[in-house]
């Protein structure tokens, strides 16, 4: 949990913006503030992959031509799977000029040009990610990056990580306000950034593929975070 904590002890009546509305709260106690960090860890259902083909030849137009027909066979290879349009997505494409640079003082040799395309893949069923990343390779596939799991469906986790993330935050001012001399809270602000759902704690790089998968390669979905960060403010009373 991440907690800041900002109190202003003024005598005065002191004007305090709402976040949801354009007015202006007066308040006669000192005002609290207080910063709340919560995370839910749910199994995810959803994965995310991403693989591409990579091809180099003597000329743009060559090297383009050749990566257009490899991703053809991996993008065919996805649809076979039964793996919906809707869930495969281009990520990038890339062509560049490759040299060989030498240290030898002479100018560096020209070699032809590399293409690369990337695609992002939406997995629903996780017990076919080991499989679906080793059809990709037998498609032609040369690199492989992720997966990334994650909730399709966060509705009830973000729910119960802002019900936490409130109480805390409540229990936490009420502490400060019996520290204070004070006995009771009224409620002047609330504000909610969403923090995300990412792997907990798996994360992976891209994999360049050099030979042949024999074994399915095994995937672990471990669990992912769905965290919600809470700014209360409350006004100290008697």
């Amino acid at each position: 949990m991440r907690m800041t904590v900002a109190m202003a002890l003024a005598a005065a009546t002191l004007p305090v913006p709402a976040l949801a509305a354009e007015v202006q709260i007066g308040v006669q106690g000192p005002v609290v503030e207080m910063t709340v960090n919560e995370v839910v860890r749910s199994a995810p259902d959803t994965a995310t992959v991403g693989a591409g083909v990579s091809t180099r030849a003597p000329t743009a137009t060559a090297a383009m031509q050749q990566n257009a027909a490899a991703m053809d066979k991996v993008i065919a290879r996805l649809r076979a799977l039964g793996i919906a349009r809707d869930d495969i997505q281009t990520a990038s494409i890339s062509l560049s000029p490759q040299y060989q640079y030498n240290n030898d003082n002479m100018p560096p040799r020209f070699l032809g040009y590399e293409a690369s395309n990337q695609v992002s893949v939406i997995l629903h069923d996780l017990d076919r990610v080991g499989g679906t990343l080793d059809a990709l390779v037998s498609a032609g596939a040369t690199n492989i990056n992720g997966p990334s799991f994650s909730l399709d469906k966060d509705e009830a986790a973000r729910a119960t990580a802002r019900k936490n993330a409130f109480q805390r935050a409540q229990s936490e001012a009420m502490e400060f306000a019996r520290l204070a001399g004070f006995s009771g809270l009224r409620l002047l602000e609330v504000s909610e950034a969403f923090t995300g759902r990412g792997p907990v704690p798996y994360a992976a790089d891209a994999v360049m593929v050099t030979a042949q998968r024999v074994a399915k390669t095994p995937v672990e979905p471990g669990q992912v975070g769905t965290g919600v960060n809470l700014t209360v403010k409350y006004e100290m009373t008697r």
